[in-house]
């Protein structure tokens, strides 16, 4: 079974299955989405490239923020259509090739990053449409973050930041313990020795 396949056979509650707590894990990262880097206002729109079956859509919704899911397993874009209903677009569509009709005030890529085919080329493209910024997760023991710094700064991407993610996706934590990963998540050098064991960064990029 092909990987498209098997996306498509579990489209149907994707992100209740995929999260041992959908709602603390998403709302962290949406809460970053907004806060990382040049911060988001009220209006301005995210692309969600990879979006699923537009989980994170919900919660920055709730943010005010507007909302434009792409996903290129349309089974998958169909889930996000009924989770989101009329409030937000939802194309199907490769993050490789996919152009927005109109400039994004932030592209956002999550659990994909690894789809780009080119990396340098698509951090180019994105840049083309995205006005505030561009974020995404990325597993450090899988890349090399300075090859990605570079490859961000090739694309005028050159203002950084890193953010260590400490909220687990197939573990519910207890709300105390919730704090105390997020505590941890800016402790600097401890943070850092975690993410050689496991947990990724939460890059922004701007110009």
């Amino acid at each position: 079974m092909s990987e498209r396949e098997q996306y498509a056979r579990q489209a149907d509650a994707w992100t209740e299955r995929a999260y041992a707590d959908a709602r603390t894990y998403l709302a962290h990262r949406a809460d970053l989405v907004v806060s990382l880097g040049p911060r988001l206002e009220p209006g301005d729109e995210v692309l969600d490239l990879a979006c699923g079956d537009g989980g994170l859509g919900e919660l920055l919704l709730e943010r005010g923020l507007r909302y434009r899911g792409v996903d290129s397993t349309p089974e998958m874009a169909a889930e996000a259509r009924v989770r989101l209903g009329d409030r937000t677009p939802v194309d199907v569509g490769d993050l490789n090739d996919y152009v927005p009709p109109a400039p994004v005030a932030s592209t956002t890529v999550f659990r994909a990053i690894y789809y780009a085919r080119d990396r340098r080329a698509f951090f180019r493209q994105v840049a083309a449409y995205t006005q505030k910024k561009l974020v995404f997760d990325l597993n450090p023991r899988q890349y090399r973050i300075d090859d990605v710094l570079a490859d961000l700064r090739v694309a005028g991407l050159g203002r950084i930041e890193l953010r260590p993610f400490f909220v687990p996706q197939t573990v519910a934590l207890p709300r105390p313990l919730v704090g105390l990963a997020t505590a941890l998540e800016r402790t600097g050098p401890l943070a850092r020795l975690a993410l050689r064991a496991r947990f990724t960064y939460l890059v922004a990029a701007s110009r």
